[in-house]
């Protein structure tokens, strides 16, 4: 395996997490209002939003599992179908809908994930993990630099509507599953070099195995700088709208673009200063954040608050990836990247039902206070845990 990262294979690789990206980009606005306008309260907006988590999290140990022994880049490419087909079932407008979409959604969400990252395991070069892992995390982030605000546009002009919006992310999940069937192609020995099985361990017990050793730490620690990711990414929008921000699109622009430079430049700087210093930047960026952002009142200061908090998201998101990728055993390397890919729904979906049930309980200040409190424990167990991440 040569150093270099810009292969065929990472390219077509980073192309396809883009489309499948751009689509949950673009929901992550469009589903409060749709639940709202439905007549759901803040908190079934979370319910709806943890039902994606749930079931991308209950269907991660069979998606390790087929990595392993089927293909990574096929599971990687069925999960894209199955994303873009169930979003169609929001055309039928209840509650019950929105959730049943969105939990099969996360079914297809784990294949893409643990797909991708074990294609990336396998594929960065292994003095530029750190680099390739927070270019590949940069790409997938980048989806939000534009699509939630092209999703609230499309929302909002004459000729669009919340279906226009569920056919426009469905055909990018399905264009997403053309590049990565095309990206089969140019490595057909992939699934192969993985193939190294223990016969004598039952195929039911495999997929059940699930808490891997070797990748539990960042597992740990991306779930919890992840948990509170939905009081920026989703609730935000409600927020904004009940203290008087209308046009609210510059938002999800600047802070996208924030994640997309800062991803590569940050996952590269993981490289050279550490990866104990790295998490625990992300963990006080994230922290200051959410305690400022209870002092603003215009669009201008929730860009900034949102900058600093996706800064800290993107050191610590680029850095947990690149130690999950240097500790993922090769012989194990689909159900041990499936343990680490499900700490971003676990989180996003405990997150949402946690976010969701403080603003109804002690309004969006009070919610906000609370997931800066998580925030900081998180930094008190990065140091804690500071040998270990080195």
């Amino acid at each position: 395996m040569t150093d270099s990262i810009w292969t065929k294979t990472f390219l077509l690789l980073c192309a396809a997490q883009f489309l499948g990206y751009a689509q949950h980009a673009m929901l992550a606005p469009v589903l409060p209002l749709y639940v709202t306008q439905l007549g759901g309260s803040p908190f079934v907006v979370g319910m709806v939003l943890a039902c994606f988590a749930g079931s991308s999290v209950i269907i991660r140990p069979m998606v390790g599992h087929w990595c392993d022994r089927w293909s990574e880049a096929k599971v990687m490419v069925s999960g894209l179908v199955f994303q873009g087909a169930s979003i169609l079932i929001c055309f039928i407008p209840f509650i019950s809908t929105a959730m049943l979409a969105n939990g099969l959604r996360g079914i297809g969400w784990g294949g893409l994930n643990t797909g991708g990252y074990s294609l990336l395991a396998h594929i960065a070069p292994e003095s530029r993990r750190g680099e390739a892992s927070g270019l590949y995390s940069g790409v997938q982030s980048s989806s939000s630099i534009l699509f939630p605000a092209f999703a609230l546009w499309l929302l909002h002009a004459s000729f669009g509507g919340f279906a226009m919006v569920f056919v426009a992310t469905a055909l990018f999940s399905f264009a997403g599953a053309a590049l990565g069937a095309l990206m089969t192609r140019s490595m057909p020995t992939i699934a192969r070099s993985n193939a190294a099985r223990d016969p004598a361990r039952p195929w039911w017990r495999e997929i059940f195995h699930f808490i891997e050793p070797d990748i539990l730490l960042p597992s740990v620690i991306l779930a919890w700088l992840n948990v509170s990711l939905p009081s920026i990414t989703n609730f935000s929008v409600l927020y904004a709208r009940e203290i008087g921000i209308i046009d609210f699109g510059m938002f999800f622009i600047v802070i996208g673009i924030t994640s997309l430079l800062g991803r590569p430049m940050l996952g590269r700087l993981s490289d050279k200063i550490g990866r104990d210093l790295s998490v625990g930047v992300g963990f006080g960026l994230q922290f200051a954040s959410l305690i400022l952002i209870t002092f603003v009142s215009d669009l201008i200061g929730m860009i900034v608050c949102g900058t600093l908090y996706m800064l800290g998201n993107a050191i610590g998101s680029s850095t947990t990836l690149a130690l999950a990728v240097e500790r993922a055993n090769p012989q194990r390397r689909g159900k041990q990247m499936a343990t680490f890919s499900v700490a971003y729904p676990l989180s996003y979906g405990v997150g949402s039902l946690i976010i969701g049930s403080a603003v109804e309980a002690a309004g969006y200040a009070g919610m906000f206070y609370l997931m800066a409190a998580v925030q900081a424990l998180g930094l008190v167990f990065a140091v804690l845990n500071a040998k270990n991440l080195r």
